[in-house]
């Protein structure tokens, strides 16, 4: 079950990219509480060559660091705007692999809250997310 904290971070979330939506531009909103209570939103940075695209989460997670320095995350939530063609409303997504890798480099104990199949989105550590984490060296 959702705390009132995360349901906050998903209505913010949701009111970063709704005013923002551009279909086939920014359509994931992104919002992380940092270890200090801040709340930090971003959207997605799209791109003609996907792979120079920026995710939501990586754009909340510089701002929190530009604006006040590293502080940890204690939650993170992406949700998605649907297309105009598509049913439903803007809604919980996981984040992909290299955002995982990205939280986890952040906050190795950071919760990420995900969709749970239709059901109310639910709240897992990031370590579940990404288990067997590659390291540098040794560690």
């Amino acid at each position: 079950m959702l705390s009132e904290k995360d349901q906050e971070l998903i209505a913010a979330a949701i009111d970063a990219i709704r005013p923002r939506y551009r279909n086939k531009w920014q359509e994931v909103g992104a919002a992380m509480r940092t270890r200090d209570g801040r709340i930090v939103t971003g959207v997605n940075i799209d791109a003609y060559i996907g792979r120079i695209a920026v995710c939501a989460e990586a754009i909340a997670i510089g701002r929190a660091i530009t604006e006040t320095g590293d502080h940890g995350i204690e939650t993170i939530v992406a949700v998605r705007h649907p297309k105009p063609d598509e049913p439903g409303d803007i809604a919980v997504v996981s984040p992909c692999g290299i955002c995982r890798e990205l939280i986890h480099d952040y906050d190795a104990k950071a919760r990420v809250i995900v969709p749970d199949n239709g059901r109310e989105p639910n709240v897992v550590t990031i370590g579940e997310l990404l288990p067997n984490k590659y390291r540098r060296g040794n560690g």
